[in-house]
């Protein structure tokens, strides 16, 4: 009997999946904020927060890795908000060192500048930052540093979710259809799977399309607007992702042809039966299965080679060896989760299911995950580089966050297998049950041929009387009928598979097998965007570290210190207020006094704060005297928050002095 699909067909299912995975990549996107990229800054001069005596006349940035400026990445901003910079951006790189310089206009005023720089890393990701310097002394500014990191805002979160969806459309399309090839032939005719493939190119186009016109304001102005700037994306086109996503494009195309064969002429050639004729017609069907075979497998490892060639594995060490490893992992991914995302299609949706293409499937997803655990393996040593980072980096973290639930995932698909087994065991029992009631009703099969041949042909032949007409048998109504019986035998069928203990608890496993991969597929595109742990090491040992945020301090910084300079009346304390004791200008009050506590007047007092984590100062600062006993300071900037050093240098004559230190979290 010939197994006519359902009438619906598995749309719902394969929507509800893709908006599953559409509303999981957008929380595991904004939980995640925007992701650092792997290039970054590991030096510049002068360095962030110093003070110069004199005006620089260029300031020079150094990265970790290369990177790609355009003529308005480095700005530099004068207290007054104004350009200092003259424009003009050179590439300084020497030596295996990535380094640009931008330089400034002469006669530059004292007083605190902020270099903005933005850019895009080697791998695709945009990277920028801010960092302040001053000539003479720090100053009141009213220049902003942009708050907002490139590749951030709605422009961000939409870019990361068509880079999930792109992800899913990719798994879909290439896993539906190794699952067809290679384990379900007959399943190329099946309208359940034949959607499913078809909406999985459908997405991974569209997605190719948005992430192509996003480029430019992703990695530039972040204005969604700019999507449909013509310049913007002939810039986007001179770039290394731009030439991936139109590459993929193409590729598609490609893929569309053959989707095409694989549900055109190959789902219309038939099992063979017997015979000389069959036997060709077996020859070529198998032709043409290797012939889609080869192709897919080649347009396949090309669409998942524009990702190897544009993102992480393009950058670091080992590039030759990194990019057709890459490849090999996403194609893994896709024939595990692709092949998985079908057979629950199939099981739900399809009319029948054989048990070989789930024992299939079974070996195609053990080899998979034999492949995605060597390939993943190198990935990770690849990226992480230490243990120290595997737990110390945001990289790291999420890596064993994707390892935790690829165990969850091989676990539950232990089940499956052990299901699988079950209904082996019962398929063989009811073969052997069906030969046996088989060879013992043949013979009267037999003896009752020759009756019923003769009813037939006496029924196909009858003629009715009735009144004074003769009425044939209605030829139409015996098809229509015949018809009925088969769809009554089909659904059926159709009960007593659903009713089988062994397919319901293999539905339920490859069921929960498909929501774990539909969360591991958002950390996956969360972890492609986030740096290295490799990197991220380089980068805290370039810059000495990085210090914890101090939490901000409720209101005004103030503290009492005592002080002896061993000179005449060189005893007292003093006490100092920043208000109000956050990063940015603050007002600073100094007040001297003496053993009696009365205000002692003293020749000079001198302060500097130091944030020795970061490398930032000291940074000096004089007050003026304002009564007896007391100095004050109305413009003390903190470029950052951070645990500071504060120094507090007091003369109380021509020879005596002293300075006293105090560790200050100013937030």
């Amino acid at each position: 009997m010939t197994a006519t699909a359902p009438r619906f067909g598995s749309a719902p299912l394969v929507r509800l999946l893709l908006v599953a995975t559409v509303l999981l990549g957008t929380v595991f996107t904004v939980l995640s904020g925007t992701a650092s990229a792997h290039a970054a800054l590991t030096g510049s001069t002068p360095e962030d927060g110093a003070v110069v005596a004199t005006a620089p006349k260029d300031i020079s940035l150094t990265f970790s890795e290369q990177i790609a400026m355009g003529d308005n990445s480095i700005r530099v901003l004068d207290p007054d908000n104004k350009r200092a910079d003259t424009g003009k951006i050179r590439d300084l790189s020497s030596g295996g060192t990535v380094a640009y310089g931008i330089g400034l206009h002469a006669g530059l005023p004292d007083g605190t500048y902020i270099v903005a720089w933005q850019a895009v890393s080697a791998d695709s990701h945009p990277i920028s930052g801010a960092f302040t310097f001053s000539i003479g002394a720090p100053s009141k500014t009213t220049a902003a540093v942009p708050s907002e990191e490139a590749g951030g805002g709605l422009v961000g979160t939409l870019y990361d979710i068509a880079r999930y969806i792109s992800y899913a459309g990719f798994i879909l399309l290439i896993g539906g259809a190794a699952f067809i090839l290679g384990c379900w032939p007959r399943g190329a005719s099946v309208r359940p799977l034949q959607r499913l493939v078809v909406q999985g190119w459908l997405t991974l186009t569209a997605a190719t399309l948005v992430l192509l016109l996003l480029r430019s304001p992703y990695t530039g102005s972040g204005k969604l607007g700019d999507a449909f700037d013509l310049g913007g994306l002939q810039d986007v086109l001179a770039t290394k992702t731009g030439a991936a996503l139109v590459s993929r494009l193409l590729l598609l195309g490609a893929a569309a042809l053959f989707v095409a064969v694989l549900f055109g002429a190959y789902a219309k050639r038939e099992t063979p039966q017997d015979g000389e004729e069959n036997e060709e017609q077996n020859k070529e069907r198998k032709d043409l299965a290797f012939g889609l075979a080869v192709g897919g497998a080649v347009v396949a490892a090309g669409i998942a080679g524009t990702w190897a060639l544009a993102e992480h594995a393009s950058t670091g060490i080992q590039t030759g060896l990194a990019m057709p490893v890459d490849v090999l992992h996403l194609l893994a991914v896709a024939t595990w989760l692709g092949g998985l995302t079908a057979l629950l299609v199939a099981l739900y949706r399809a009319p029948s299911l054989d048990n070989a293409a789930v024992r299939r499937f079974s070996r195609v997803a053990f080899v998979s995950v034999v492949v995605l655990a060597a390939t993943g393996l190198y990935q990770s040593w690849r990226q992480v580089g230490s243990w120290s980072a595997l737990w110390g980096t945001s990289y790291g973290q999420l890596l064993l966050v994707k390892v935790g639930l690829v165990a969850v995932l091989v676990g539950i698909a232990w089940f499956s297998r052990r299901w699988t087994g079950r209904l082996e065991q019962r398929a063989e029992a009811e073969a052997e049950a069906e030969a046996g009631a088989g060879a013992g009703a043949e013979a009267g099969a037999e003896a009752a041929t020759g009756s019923e041949t003769g009813e037939e042909t006496e029924t196909a032949a009858a003629t009715t009387v009735v009144g004074d007409r003769t009425v044939v048998a209605d030829s139409e109504r015996a098809t229509q009928l015949a018809r009925q019986r088969a769809a009554l035998a089909t659904a059926r069928q159709k009960r007593i598979r659903d009713a089988d203990p062994g397919r319901i608890g293999l539905r339920r496993s490859v069921l929960a097998e498909a929501g774990v991969a539909v969360v591991l597929l958002a950390v996956t595109t969360v972890l492609t965007s986030t740096e290295p742990g490799r990197t991220a090491e380089q980068e805290a040992g370039a810059t000495g570290g990085t210090a914890a945020t101090a939490p901000a301090t409720e209101g005004p910084l103030a503290l009492t210190l005592p002080f002896d300079t061993g000179g005449e009346n060189g005893k007292g304390t003093v006490r100092l207020t920043l208000d109000p004791g956050r990063s940015g200008a603050n007002a600073m009050h100094i007040y001297v006094d003496g053993p009696d506590g009365q205000p002692l007047d003293v020749p000079e007092v001198k302060a500097a704060f130091t944030l020795t984590a970061q490398k930032i100062g000291p940074l000096p600062i004089v007050p003026e005297h304002f009564a007896p006993g007391h100095w004050s300071a109305d413009a003390v900037q903190i470029p950052m928050p951070g645990e500071w050093q504060l120094q507090l240098t007091i003369r109380t004559s021509d020879i005596d002095q002293t300075t006293v230190d105090k560790n200050v979290k100013i937030g």
